[in-house]
């Protein structure tokens, strides 16, 4: 008998009364609700304890801080999604500015430009649906328009945030958001740029992800 068939074996023979879920204590996650300023002083400073790096700018000057932190990185191209409005309004952007690099549009199956989007991306600009102030952490949710690999494959990943949009706690976000009417089958918590680390314990940045992780804040 296989091990399998020996744990499946046991659960059927179980003794014992009804199966029943543990009764769990959520008024520990009603904390008070901080201030937006609040939030976002701990979001700033949890995310950054983990290399990530914030900006905090306007709904009018989000492209110049862009393009400023872009010049400083020699970024020569910039990933984005084809209907969003952040790519949209980088589209019509750069028609009337050059101090921006060249836009990859995200507009095709991987298959047909994976050499490309694995060579050629400097750098890569999401959305997000908000974020946690307590963990410093970025919820997304990829789309169509904005898969996955848009955030993943360019060594430099931008989130754009709304500062409106941060929540106290991972409970909260949920609960405000109402994730139990419906999720996308990948759900994505980033907190900070890719990282891992040897069995001697040297960490090392952008091994499996992005070397960097810049977050817009929008206030």
């Amino acid at each position: 008998m296989s091990s399998r068939d020996t744990i499946l074996q046991r659960l059927r023979h179980r003794t014992g009364g009804e199966l029943t879920a543990p009764e769990c204590d959520f008024s520990v996650l009603n904390r008070p609700e901080w201030s937006t300023a609040e939030k976002l002083d701990m979001f700033e400073q949890t995310i950054e304890s983990v290399h990530g790096e914030v900006h905090r700018t306007t709904e009018d000057g989000w492209i110049d801080r862009l393009a400023e932190i872009l010049q400083t990185r020699s970024a020569q191209t910039l990933l984005i999604a084809k209907q969003h409005e952040i790519g949209k309004a980088l589209q019509s952007a750069t028609k009337n500015r050059e101090d921006l690099p060249q836009l990859l549009v995200y507009d095709e199956p991987v298959e047909s430009w994976q050499n490309a989007l694995f060579s050629d991306v400097d750098a890569g600009i999401t959305s997000t649906r908000g974020g946690i102030a307590e963990t410093g952490s970025l919820i997304l949710w990829p789309s169509v328009d904005e898969p996955r690999l848009m955030s993943l494959v360019p060594p430099i990943h931008i989130a754009v945030l709304k500062a409106s949009e941060l929540y106290t706690t991972f409970h909260q976000a949920m609960q405000s958001q109402n994730w139990g009417t419906g999720m996308p089958t990948n759900a994505l918590l980033i907190s900070g740029p890719s990282k891992t680390a040897d069995i001697e314990q040297t960490l090392a940045y952008g091994v499996h992800g992005p070397k960097e992780l810049i977050v817009l804040v929008i206030e």
